[in-house]
């Protein structure tokens, strides 16, 4: 006994020296590459440069909740929206800057590089076009968003055996019905509107034909906005580019070089060189004058100091709502709650601006949300720019803004409510797991999965779904001033694009987020003179250290797989968080459709 006690002792001894070794070692090596970043110069941007824009990365809406600058070495997995619309718009009157060269492909994640946002970024290097410089664009391979923004360029090559991934668009939801039935899972649901279809992949095979008919709507919307775009940029007509991809499928160079959707076909190297020519770069072992955007956003834009006095702050509700706090990629009702109640009660702050890229989520987060902002409307001009998604809880955060903008390709709408039961009855009985009870009262031990819900339990449940959804009526017919019965009828859970959204009053204007911060500036009296804050705001490595060490853990930091395997992998991982999100206290939510992944 004496001997196995000794072992044991020195055994825990043992991995406590470890465990602290290796958590001195982490600190070292954290703080060793922070060090090295501390001591990397910003980019030298020398005169007649190129401002290269790779599109490998995730342009999102929100900045970065970690600020890794000086650790990148170059790289810039996450570009923020309005950090590099404002650079490009900067570097069109930067006289060192000669063009812009764009390359690769997006690399979209979450709620990132939708085509609103993408929307934005295409203004931006239209403006850069008409200061006169240049925007080339290059790639061998480019994917319908890729081309998206790369056909505002003055001109677009491909390599010759490239090709333009451009078939149309598709949602392709998938099913868990039978795998939850084949497991002995059981799947209850309350909702109301006949196009609330969050609860299809848990209850169905297939889709329902009133969400076939929304998606097929809304893939129209969109699709045609995007196909008149590139049609504008290219001097084609909307119906030519349709004739290409439908006879084409996949479009490669002769074909693209036809239908005038490029201007030439080259090389990677022919490109290379023509850009050392107009850089005045002679030698064969230096590439071409640049620098990179995401460095130039950071280190070389110099926005304008305003002489007057005010605020106007930019809110980022981007990602799926959920009660309480929340983590660093979801909007927490309470967090997000206490923030804007500091902006209304900060002076210096004349105007909110909420940007809304959200799908929705918990009811009970949603209204924490917008209690507050109602109550800041009271007190300051408060904006809505909706992004690539404001739907469901993001309309209902949304709809007591002074005005609302939205992109053409904005999702929108999809007012309506549902409330998902899980059980595990038959899954655990299968195994040998039974299960009893003892209650005080009728509906004890109704909130659990250990059995269905009985049809009395349920018809509670129903009742509370049917007031949650009477409320977002009267909150959306209130907010836009419109009449309760037309919000009936254009409810019902239906998911729309900003396009059609301005066309029934869901939203006053079709704009950017830009257009909303002057908008917002005007309503408070500021004018153009202002200056704009953003939260959440970016965490310095000293401040994520502790996250980091604790409970926050950066994707990056995660190897991942690729191809086929990284497809799948993201697909369960996404579905997986999509239930996490799960977590309203009610059981009740406000979120689009999670099919609703366009491709």
């Amino acid at each position: 006994m004496k001997n196995f006690i000794t072992s044991m002792l020195g055994a825990l001894v043992a991995l406590v020296v470890f465990s602290t070794g290796a958590c001195l070692l982490f600190i070292f090596f954290i703080g060793a590459i922070v060090a090295m970043g501390q001591q990397k110069k910003a980019p030298e941007v020398t005169s007649g440069s190129y401002l290269v824009f790779d599109l490998s990365a995730n342009i999102t809406d929100a900045p970065p909740p970690i600020d890794l600058d000086g650790l990148s070495a170059g790289r810039n997995d996450v570009l923020q929206l309005r950090s590099i619309t404002r650079a490009i718009r900067f570097a069109a009157h930067d006289n060192r800057i000669r063009g812009v060269f764009l390359l690769g492909n997006l690399s979209p994640k979450a709620l990132g590089s939708g085509f609103a946002a993408l929307r934005e970024v295409r203004a931006a290097l239209s403006d850069f076009r008409a200061s006169g410089k240049p925007v080339l664009a290059y790639f061998d391979y480019a994917t319908t968003r890729d081309f998206y923004l790369a056909s505002v360029a003055t001109e677009v090559a491909i390599d010759p055996y490239g090709l333009i991934h451009m078939p149309g668009l598709a949602s392709q939801p998938v099913f868990y019905a039978g795998a939850f039935e084949k497991y002995g899972i059981g799947i209850q649901v309350t909702r109301v509107g006949k196009f609330k279809s969050y609860v299809e992949p848990f209850t169905r095979t297939d889709m329902s034909p009133e969400n076939r008919e929304q998606l097929q709507k809304l893939l129209d919307d969109v699709w045609g906005s995007l196909i008149s775009d590139i049609g504008r940029s290219r001097g084609v007509t909307a119906e030519a580019i349709q004739a290409t991809v439908d006879a084409e499928g996949i479009i490669r160079p002769a074909a693209a070089l036809k239908a005038h959707l490029v201007d030439k076909v080259a090389y990677r190297d022919e490109m290379i060189d023509r850009l050392k020519k107009e850089t005045g770069v002679t030698s064969a072992t230096e590439s071409f004058r640049q620098v990179p955007l995401g460095a130039y956003a950071r280190t070389a834009v110099r926005p304008p100091v305003p002489s007057g006095h005010g605020q106007v702050a930019v809110v980022y509700a981007e990602g799926d709502i959920v009660d309480g706090e929340g983590d660093s990629t979801e909007v927490g009702g309470a967090r997000f709650a206490r923030e804007i109640r500091s902006l209304r009660e900060d002076s210096s702050v004349k105007a909110i601006v909420l940007r809304v890229n959200s799908p929705g989520g918990s009811v009970s987060g949603a209204e924490t949300i917008q209690r507050e902002l109602r109550l800041a409307g009271k007190a300051k001009p408060v904006i809505v720019s909706m992004g690539s998604y404001a739907a469901s809880g993001g309309y209902w955060i949304s709809a007591y803004g002074n005005r609302i903008f939205a992109e053409p390709t904005t999702i929108t709408g999809s007012i309506g409510v549902f409330g998902i039961q899980f059980d595990v009855q038959k899954l655990a009985n299968e195994h040998g797991i039974t299960f009893d009870s003892v209650k005080t009262g009728k509906y004890a031990g109704s909130i659990t999965i250990e059995r269905p819900k009985t049809e009395e339990e349920m018809a509670v449940l129903q009742r509370m779904v049917d007031w949650v959804y009477s409320q977002f009526i009267a909150k959306v017919a209130e907010g836009r001033k419109l009449k309760p019965t037309f919000v009936e009828e254009i409810a019902q859970g239906r998911v729309w694009s900003g396009a059609e959204a301005k066309k029934l009053g869901l939203v006053d204007e079709l704009g950017s987020l830009n257009d909303a911060i002057r908008y917002a500036g005007k309503q408070a009296g500021l004018g153009s003179n202002f200056k704009v804050v953003e939260y959440p705001r970016s965490k310095n490595l000293s401040e994520a250290l502790a996250e980091i060490l604790g409970k926050y853990e950066p994707a990056s930091l995660h190897a991942r797989e690729t191809g086929l395997v990284g497809q799948i992998v993201d697909e369960l991982e996404g579905a997986f968080a999509r239930l996490r999100a799960l977590n309203d206290p009610r059981g009740i939510y406000a979120r689009m459709p999670m099919e609703i992944a366009i491709r």
